[in-house]
This record gives C-alpha cells, structure tokens and sequence, in this order.
C-alpha cells in the first residue's frame, strides 16, 4: 500500500510507510502541544495521534479561561496516508520540521477555535527511550522529542477573539512514538501495572529553557529521567542527575508545591521552585478518557465537546489525576513560567502514597 510518504527517503523496515514496524496493536505516533499567556491567565494544549494498527487516528483541543475548562474532539477510522494529519476539525501542518508548525481547529458549536503557529526558541531534545517491562511484556517502549518555543496567531473563546502573538505565548511541543498502551483493554490475564509515577517540566524563562522529567516506582528509584538546560541561541546541555520536592495538596494526589534539582556535570545544580496556579485537566485531551481515550474507536467521524469550571472539580476521582499544573517558576533571579505535569497511580513511597488511590493527608 503505498502514499505519499513513500516518496521520502524516510523508511526504517523493507515495508511501505502504511505498515508500522510492528504488529502491536499499541504502536502509535502521536503530537502534542501546550501554550499560555506568560502571566499564566489562558492556558491551550491539543493532542493528535496515529493508531495504524487500531485503524484510528483522534485529536483534542482545550483551552482553559476564566476558571472554565472547555474541550473539543474528534475521531476516524485513520487513513492509510500518514502525511493525513487532520482529524475532523482539528489539524496539524509541518511548516518547517523541528522549527515551525501550524495548528488549525475550525470553528464549532463548543466555542474554541484557533489558527496558532509554534516557533522553537530552542533546538528540539530527544529524551532518553522509554522502556519498562511488566514480567516478560513490553508496557512502554517509545521515543520522545520536546521542545520550547513560542507562539503566534488567534484564539477564540466564545464571543473572545485573543491576538495570541501580542499576549506573547509561550509553551511546548513533543512527538512521540513506540509502544504504550492505547485503546480498548485487551482481554486476557491483567497486563498494566498498578503503579505509575511521573514528572515532566518544560519550562520557559525569558533567556533560556530547562526541561525535566522522571518515571519512579513505589520505592522511588528512577527507571526513567531526564534534565537539560537551553539557553536562547545556545546548545542543550544535558544534566548529569535530577531530583525534586514535593509538597502534596491535601486530599489529592496532586502538588502544592514543587522543587526541581537539575544537576550539570560540573557545577552546582540548578534549583528551580514552582508554584502551581490552576490545573488542567489532562483528561480533556483523551488521557484516562472512558470514551474519548487515545486510540478507542468513537466512529468513523466523530465530533464531541464539554466544559466545566475548575472549581466544581473532584481531584480525588481517578479520571482526574492525570493533570498538567500551570507553574510560575524561579530560577535564582530569573522568573518563567511552565507546567508540572503530574501521574501518581499506586504507592509511591517518598511521597506517602502506600495504595492505590490513598490521597496527601
């Protein structure tokens, strides 16, 4: 089966560029992008993924505003051409690879639309490969890039129309793919752990970037982790360790308050404090979603869309822990703003956690 892709000198298995390396049915390739107004007043993120072997490709919207979260969807049977990166009123264009893309999402009857274009103000970093085996199964096994960079273009929020380039956006990219679980649950024997913890910080400061990310077990040793510092017009320079602090939100399983160490290889580290602001709900772009999750067949066209307010929120509900906190940051004299994105399932013992879903006392 042959597209247009083909025509790139882009192929890494003798097969078309239709047919994923693999049979797995969790293989997936996937974008995502977050921005907000550097004093922290909206906050957008959308999310469009690729599911070759599930013939599903979806994609997410949402924008938080005034207190109020709102979100559009859509969903299709995937098209064959992997260059289609458009999914019913949401879609992504490569303008200029690792430097400039386009996000489009058309007008809709849930009241978010917008025509925005990320520019990088720093290289893209490729994470370290996420692997992690449960008994003799593959869980994850994939690649990530993130990036920082600003944004550009119009935002609509109802009756609102935001110039987003004059407010100065500031935000992050990645694109990532391999293996992670995706769709609906298999049958069989229970194959996904009851432990997960996460940690991924993006950061933008006016001369420079840091980026910081960590995947730990219930014991708290790291399987996963990553820290670079970027400074505007300069190379990334990888750190040779990270650590953080956490002071947890009481009947949550969310932070009050964060600390990150990111450690050069010569030098004292880098201490960065973060101050949440609000919460975003991660669930809005099909993370955790019952319905709307990555890769679950909805239709062969399918349009949805919801709101609600932050404060009439439950934290404490499963569906809602998986969240992207939006960070004022202090770097020493430097002030930045990012997100603390944050996954605690299951016991994770520097924190306190010793079930699976006990909350901060």
């Amino acid at each position: 089966m042959l597209t247009k892709a083909d025509d790139y000198p882009i192929h890494q298995t003798s097969e078309p560029i239709a047919y994923a390396g693999t049979s797995d049915r969790n293989f997936y390739d996937r974008y995502f992008f977050n921005g907000y107004a550097r004093d922290g007043s909206i906050y957008f993120a959308a999310a469009l993924g690729s599911y070759p072997n599930r013939q599903v490709q979806d994609a997410a919207f949402s924008v938080v505003h005034r207190g109020r979260q709102y979100v559009v969807r859509a969903s299709r049977l995937a098209s064959s051409d992997r260059l289609d990166t458009t999914v019913g009123l949401i879609g992504v264009e490569v303008i200029k690879p690792l430097e400039r893309l386009r996000l489009r999402v058309e007008p809709n009857e849930w009241g978010i639309c917008g025509d925005l274009v990320f520019a990088c103000r720093a290289p893209v970093l490729e994470e370290p490969r996420f692997l992690r085996r449960i008994g003799s199964r593959i869980f994850m096994d994939y690649t990530r890039l993130t990036q920082h960079g600003d944004w550009s273009g119009t935002l609509t929020v109802g009756d609102e129309r935001i110039d987003v380039g004059a407010q100065r956006f500031w935000g992050s990219r990645d694109r990532s793919w391999g293996l992670r679980p995706v769709g609906e649950r298999e049958a069989g024997a229970p194959s996904f752990p009851t432990q997960f913890f996460w940690l991924w910080a993006p950061l933008n400061f006016e001369d420079l970037c840091t980026h910081f990310d960590v995947c730990e077990d219930g014991d708290g040793e790291q399987w996963h982790a990553a820290g670079m510092m970027i400074p505007t017009g300069g190379s990334v320079q990888t750190m040779r360790s990270v650590s953080y602090r956490l002071t947890m939100q009481s009947g949550t399983r969310h932070a009050r308050h964060a600390e990150i160490l990111l450690q050069p290889a010569i030098g004292e580290a880098l201490r960065i404090t973060l101050e949440p602001l609000y919460k975003f709900y991660m669930i809005g772009l099909g993370y955790g979603h019952p319905q709307w999750g990555h890769g679950m067949f909805v239709g062969e066209n399918a349009v949805a869309g919801e709101s609600w307010l932050l404060s009439e929120i439950d934290p404490s509900i499963p569906f809602h822990l998986h969240i992207q906190a939006v960070c004022r940051a202090t770097l020493g004299t430097r002030q930045g703003i990012g997100i603390l994105e944050q996954l605690v399932l299951g016991p994770h013992r520097p924190t306190g956690f010793t079930d699976l879903l006990d909350l901060a006392r």
